[in-house]
């Protein structure tokens, strides 16, 4: 997400413009003060090889509500932003784009309400938006690689190589479960790389008769020499 960050701020400033961060997802917004802050060049520096995120990230269910929704655009059209880049899965997007489908409706009610002016609301009619999708899962149909997808599957093979050795050691069988939802690409892809005997995935469900012939898999590489046995199951 660091990389993903890096770019925008910079990508911004390039073009002209002046990037702010909203620190601590959505709840940063409803909160404002210092949790959206002006970025600049230097701020981009030396993230793009840290894992998470600088900018903190946040569940909010004050951004549920329509005064939570309304108190997060009052504070963004008072710093004069009407363009976000959201990084985030399903419920960030979907939140997002409801935030902009309501725009217009929280606007003209704050104006009513005083808390914002005309001239203010003439000024942002609308907000505009890019979603980045940032999930480990890597299912969103479209893009090739959804942003933690390749960090995640690096992480799973280095417990792979670690669990294997004690595996070898014992000559023991582990199973190991990876996160994905319903999407079975990390655990497929881990399976392939890691060097793994069998892999369960929910695209497509083991067949009747599948115990047998895991079994006999497994059989055969203990046949063949091997001390360990390592199976991938998607907890989808």
């Amino acid at each position: 997400m660091n990389a993903a960050v890096r770019a925008v701020i910079r990508g911004a400033i390039v073009n002209g413009a002046q990037p702010y961060a909203i620190y601590e997802g959505w709840q940063g917004a409803i909160e404002g003060g210092d949790r959206v802050k002006a970025m600049e060049w230097g701020d981009a520096s030396s993230i793009i090889d840290k894992g998470g995120t600088i900018i903190g990230t946040a569940r909010s269910d004050d951004f549920r509500e329509w005064w939570g929704m309304k108190a997060a655009m009052k504070n963004l059209i008072t710093h004069g932003i009407d363009r976000l880049v959201v990084i985030g899965g399903d419920g960030t997007l979907t939140g997002a784009d409801e935030f902009r489908r309501e725009w217009p409706t929280m606007l003209a009610e704050l104006v009513a309400e005083g808390e914002v002016s005309q001239e203010l609301a003439e000024r942002h009619p609308e907000l505009y938006l890019v979603g980045l999708p940032g999930s480990i899962d890597n299912d969103l149909v479209g893009s090739d690689t959804t942003i933690g997808t390749d960090t995640a599957l690096a992480r799973i093979l280095t417990a792979i190589d670690q669990i294997s050795s004690t595996a070898a050691s014992h000559q023991r069988t582990f199973i190991l479960e990876v996160m994905g939802r319903r999407c079975g690409y990390l655990a497929l892809m881990s399976a392939m790389a890691g060097g793994c005997d069998y892999v369960l995935i929910p695209e497509q469900p083991p067949a009747d008769g599948w115990e047998e012939d895991m079994i006999a898999k497994l059989e055969a590489g203990r046949a063949a020499g091997r001390r360990e046995s390592l199976i991938i199951v998607a907890e989808g």
